[in-house]
């Protein structure tokens, strides 16, 4: 089952897509496993946000490295183009619709609407297996 979360950028709502078909999506755009990027970047946000910023949930940009900025970029991008056919065909396109330090305020916002997304699929694998051990 999909979910489809509106994250407020600029003063607009955008919506982002967490899928089963999303890691297929973007593994074959990008050839990465989404799984792990997710996880380096839950590590990498970890690491580097400090109280005020968890009050505000910004991350400096300056705490992450720019392969961790361009694997943000690039999930962001896969979830907005799948829950929005509008959205321009390369990231490029995309980013340039928004401020350049906003978009990065999205980032523990699409880690956790993709941690809902897991955990919904988890209960649903578990809800099949209770149906089918009959």
């Amino acid at each position: 089952m999909a979910i489809i979360q509106n994250i407020e950028i600029d003063g607009r709502q955008v919506p982002f897509k967490a899928s089963a078909a999303i890691p297929r999506v973007y593994r074959a755009r990008f050839h990465r496993d989404i799984f792990k990027d997710l996880d380096k970047l839950a590590t990498a946000l970890g690491e580097n946000i400090d109280e005020s910023e968890a009050q505000t949930g910004e991350v400096k940009l300056s705490s992450l490295d720019v392969s961790t900025l361009e694997t943000f970029e690039n999930i962001a991008y896969i979830m907005a183009k799948y829950a929005d056919p509008a959205v321009p065909g390369n990231i490029e396109a995309w980013l340039d619709g928004f401020n350049t330090f906003s978009i990065y305020q999205i980032l523990p916002k699409l880690i956790e609407l993709w941690g809902v997304n897991a955990a919904t699929e988890a209960e649903s694998k578990k809800n099949l297996d209770r149906l089918t051990a009959r």
